[in-house]
């Protein structure tokens, strides 16, 4: 691959490159107009739009287009015809013959072959029998069985299969037939893209109390309420593909094609999203395309007695850290599965978008692993990016918003790529947002290696606003990554043991209880108001969830204790936690009044780090924050660049918040002509230590 043509290089050279570049990308001069430091990379972003122009070209001319390309899920795997009988395909290009068996053969095994195709395609079809009825019927088991050219009779799960279930002690998951008489009718449409995007993070099976796995049924009743009361207007779900392992935190998936079994059956997912469409709440499917599970027995591993098919063979198709294998991205049939699957989960569930994981894995040869990620462009160019993944994700996003034009993606990626959410017509990537990983991990360094009173204000408001222009990001304290086994959650490591104890609202605050509850939420407002275009909550975490994440595992002896969320500790009026609760919810309902997410970025009009006061604007209010442990200051002049009046409408220190109340909230505060901290006007206020406010300025229409 050739280095950048940059202004270095000879000047007719370079210009002739750009100018190519230009005309072959429609909107790259958007891309260089926002950053001009990407002109040097003009003929990466090219090569990159003109790999997906291509491929989306072939699959015109050899499929009929993308939209019947990623239909393959209507003819690949098990499927009943019009007549009763049965059509099947698999892609096995590995294999020496394919057969089908299961309970409506007796199990055997050669009784049912395939027809050989071409392109390593295999179909039979199976009659119906003499009065009509299904051969096969709902509920029964299958298996395809592969015969491999070693001679192995390997016995696997389709790659497409619907519905699979580990039965009782069995240590892997049978494949049945899903073919129920009636299908689940959806009752709601899809709500409209909001305008701000507050995501409430979730996992269905430790979404009870219970040391269990909890249902589909149980989130639908139970917890869908609650994230609604709280104010956010859009769910993740996590680990709802399947997977055979529950403690890889739905990481590593066995079927891509399968609601997991173990929260319920497809239709009561299918009600779960369709219940949060009636409350007007948006739900995302957490997709993992990254990497799969190494299990052949019921993955995708081995499915055809070769370590290729689906993945890379050799040590390209294993990821180490992770042990798992990897899609061939640049494969045809693999393009057809994942795209397909794409499709699959928006119009047979109606998801509204995907939160893809492993994006970093995805984007480089070194998956990211060992790697600084400095900002220097020239790690985001060149040798070390798979650009058959990257054009993989684009081909994706486009699919989601051809599809779904409302629909949101959302790129989990630690490495800061340029332009991956950027419009795929400029070149970029496509996607809608990117996860701001470093801002958990900030707060997280603070908590661990810092003394209050040495937090560096400028850093803070470095990490929360350091994110590339027009690219949207999704903010956040913490996710599902800070609660597991081995890190804390945010309350954890503010409060640690004295959670146990001193949560009472009886007993009178510890100065550790104090710290941990005011410091909580004044965390997690700076990051939702200064940190991104959308915010998103882990589960439990908006009041403080005690201890950590856990799955049962032997390292554990199976336990559940760790795999729940207590709920009832927020709904205890004896119990702090409903304070943090209380702030969540109001703090959410702010942002839906005034629209903070979707406003542009703030102004920081102050980062004092003696005084441990920042003071910012967005959205036409004014935050204030005061991280000093125990300063409080009087008629403290702040900039704004609004005259009039302002009245507080969030102050962290109120009483329904676990506060001290020291401020008062029929205070009028006038802003004068006097400059200050480069704005031109600037009020007086009094800041009560460790105390976070929001003042609205009351001469402006709401």
């Amino acid at each position: 691959m050739a280095a950048p043509v940059t202004p270095a290089a000879r000047p007719e050279d370079y210009e002739a490159a750009l100018n190519a570049a230009l005309a072959d990308v429609p909107e790259l001069a958007r891309l260089l107009e926002i950053d001009p430091y990407l002109k040097p990379y003009a003929v990466d972003f090219q090569r990159r739009y003109k790999q997906f122009s291509q491929i989306l070209k072939n699959i015109g001319e050899n499929e009929g287009g993308i939209d019947k390309f990623s239909r393959g899920y209507e003819s690949f795997g098990v499927h009943r015809c019009a007549d009763g009988g049965l059509y099947c395909k698999e892609w096995a290009p590995g294999a020496e013959g394919v057969f089908l068996t299961g309970d409506f053969n007796g199990w055997n095994p050669f009784s049912y072959p395939y027809k050989k195709l071409d392109y390593g395609k295999w179909e039979l079809y199976i009659p119906p029998k003499q009065n009509k009825s299904v051969l096969v019927p709902h509920g029964s088991k299958l298996k395809v069985v592969i015969t491999s050219k070693s001679g192995e009779i390997l016995y696997r799960i389709s790659p497409w299969a619907k519905y699979v279930v580990r039965e009782g002690d069995n240590v892997n998951y049978d494949w049945i037939h899903w073919d129920p008489e009636h299908s689940y009718e959806f009752k709601h449409s899809r709500p409209k893209k909001p305008r701000s995007l507050r995501i409430y993070e979730s996992h269905v099976g430790i979404s009870s109390y219970e040391g269990k796995v909890a249902s589909y049924k149980h989130f639908t009743c139970n917890v869908l309420p609650r994230i609604k009361g709280l104010g956010y207007n859009c769910i993740q779900l996590m680990a709802i593909m399947e997977h055979a392992y529950y403690a890889s935190f739905g990481y590593q998936i066995t079927s891509f094609f399968a609601a997991s079994s173990r929260y319920g059956t497809p239709e009561e997912l299918q009600e779960l999203v369709d219940t949060a469409h009636s409350m007007g709440i948006i739900v995302l499917l957490d997709v993992v395309h990254s990497h799969a599970s190494k299990n052949s027995a019921d993955g995708l591993n081995m499915f055809d007695g070769t370590d290729s098919c689906y993945f890379h063979s050799g040590p390209r198709g294993t990821h180490d850290l992770w042990d798992s294998r990897l899609f061939a991205y640049s494969s045809w049939e693999v393009l057809r599965f994942l795209l397909s699957n794409i499709r699959w989960w928006l119009e047979e569930y109606r998801f509204d978008g995907f939160r893809f994981d492993g994006v970093t894995s995805m984007l480089y040869h070194h998956h990211g692993v060992g790697q600084g990620f400095s900002g220097d462009y020239s790690e985001y160019f060149g040798l070390q990016v798979d650009e058959d993944a990257l054009t993989y994700l684009m081909l994706a996003n486009h699919l989601v918003h051809t599809l779904c034009p409302d629909s949101i993606t959302i790129a989990e990626d630690v490495s800061g790529m340029p332009a991956l959410c950027s419009p795929i017509s400029q070149g970029g990537g496509g996607f809608d947002y990117r996860l701001a990983m470093a801002i958990p991990d900030k707060w997280i360094q603070l908590l661990k290696e810092f003394k209050d009173e040495d937090w560096n204000m400028g850093d803070i408001v470095y990490t929360l606003t350091n994110r590339r222009y027009l690219e949207k990001c999704i903010a956040y304290a913490e996710s599902h990554d800070q609660a597991l086994v081995g890190d804390k959650s945010l309350a954890f490591w503010l409060m640690d043991a004295e959670m146990y104890t001193n949560m009472s609202v009886l007993t009178p605050f510890t100065p550790v209880i104090d710290r941990g509850i005011q410091l909580h939420k004044m965390i997690r407002l700076i990051t939702h108001g200064l940190g991104g275009e959308g915010y998103l909550n882990f589960m439990g975490n908006e009041f403080g969830h005690p201890e950590w994440l856990d799955f049962p595992r032997k390292g554990n002896n199976e336990s559940y204790h760790y795999a729940r969320r207590q709920f009832h500790l927020t709904d205890d009026d004896l119990l702090r936690y409903k304070f943090l609760n209380n702030f969540d919810r109001d703090m959410n309902r702010l942002e839906e009044r005034y629209g903070w997410l979707a406003a542009p970025q703030a102004y920081v009009s102050e980062k004092h780090e003696g005084n441990k006061i920042i003071a910012f604007e967005r959205a036409g209010l004014l935050f204030i924050f005061n991280f000093h442990p125990s300063k409080s200051y009087a008629d403290y002049r702040v900039g704004t660049a609004l005259p009039g009046k302002f009245k507080i409408v969030l102050d962290s220190d109120a009483a329904e918040y676990g506060g001290h109340q020291r401020l008062d909230h029929s205070t009028d505060f006038f802003s004068e002509a006097f400059e200050h901290n480069g704005r031109p006007y600037s009020l007086l206020v009094y800041i009560p230590s460790r105390v976070a406010l929001i003042l609205q300025n009351v001469d402006l229409p709401n």
